[in-house]
């Protein structure tokens, strides 16, 4: 009957010699780095800036601040989200008085250095939309940039409906 228990084997290379329980032992010790950076990001803890004076932290929730109000700084969007979210927020904001979720329609992935967003609109009525798009994207990339210090890598803008001025007038009449 043959032996199948494991002993450790060892080698060398020209770097020098190892074990394949030292291998096992890095393969552990990287696995357990991986999953915690998974368990951050899942978290959502954001960005790590790290300096010789400190390290900040920037949620992915101050990212997504930033995005929707520098989308809705922009002439021409009329509203953030698709039309489930625009509708409850719309009964939120008058339910509770709270002000506009700068958030609405808007996500992002944070990195350690970098970020991408993701922007849902509603475009008025007779404005260009590629013009509007790259005036959006302008706008967030340059706020994001300057008041995080992350690069953003891509801007993606998804219209989903565009605003008629009359549809405003019309329920207004009929409510009063």
């Amino acid at each position: 009957m043959t032996d199948t228990t494991a002993t450790p084997q060892s080698g060398s290379t020209a770097s020098g010699s190892f074990s394949t329980k030292d291998l096992g032992q890095d393969a552990k010790e990287k696995a357990k780095d991986v999953a915690t950076m998974a368990q951050d990001k899942t978290q959502g803890t954001g960005s790590d800036l790290e300096t010789s004076h400190g390290r900040t932290v920037i949620a992915d929730t101050v990212v997504l601040k930033i995005a929707g109000i520098a989308t809705r700084e922009v002439s021409g969007v009329a509203d953030l989200g698709r039309g489930a979210a625009r509708a409850v927020g719309a009964i939120r904001e008058r339910i509770s008085g709270v002000g506009v979720d700068n958030t609405q329609g808007v996500t992002a992935e944070v990195g350690e250095k970098q970020a991408a967003v993701d922007i849902d609109i509603v475009a008025e009525y007779g404005v260009a939309i590629s013009d509007l798009a790259e005036a959006i994207r302008s706008n967030v990339i340059s706020a994001v940039e300057r008041m995080t210090g992350l690069e953003v890598t891509e801007v993606n803008i998804t219209v989903h409906d565009v605003a008629l001025d009359d549809d405003a007038d019309e329920t207004s009449e009929r409510v009063q």
